[in-house]
């Protein structure tokens, strides 16, 4: 919602009201430490993405850099965007029940993670799961979700 007409990370985090830049940046951070090798941060489709180059993975669906994982800042919530897990029954899996042995509640969409505040997302779990698919793992399940 709020990083419509940026163009690079700094212009979308420097658009957002300072509570809000603050859990973002948070995330981000999370992200880009636990990040495997190769993927690009970018601002895509209004959100801060991660993604393979088209330079890297050309044959996408719709000629955009495939997105593995995204953060935005929704007007009542976060968004995280964490691609592998709706491509991999396991790390869907994972998910579940990670926020369920914490006591959070998995508020999860067709497409995203939502969060209300910081303190919602267990963030070692973001880590791991962030961290768990290499690019070429990560082209082989979305390769493997085009086909069914």
């Amino acid at each position: 919602m709020f990083g419509g007409k940026a163009k690079t990370v700094n212009e979308y985090l420097d658009g957002l009201p300072p509570e809000r830049r603050e859990v973002v940046s948070k995330v981000r951070s999370v992200i880009k430490k636990h990040l495997p090798k190769g993927y690009e941060e970018s601002v895509n489709w209004g959100i801060i993405t991660y993604e393979i180059p088209l330079k890297r993975y050309p044959d996408t669906y719709n000629g955009q850099p495939l997105c593995y994982a995204g953060i935005a800042a929704q007007r009542n919530h976060y968004s995280l965007y964490l691609m592998a897990a709706y491509g991999d029954s396991k790390q869907a899996q994972y998910l579940e029940d990670e926020f369920k042995k914490r006591g959070k509640k998995l508020d999860m969409g067709q497409s995203c993670l939502r969060f209300k505040q910081l303190d919602d997302l267990p963030l070692d779990v973001v880590a791991n799961v962030i961290a768990s698919t290499p690019m070429q793992k990560y082209i082989e399940v979305y390769e493997a979700s085009r086909r069914k």
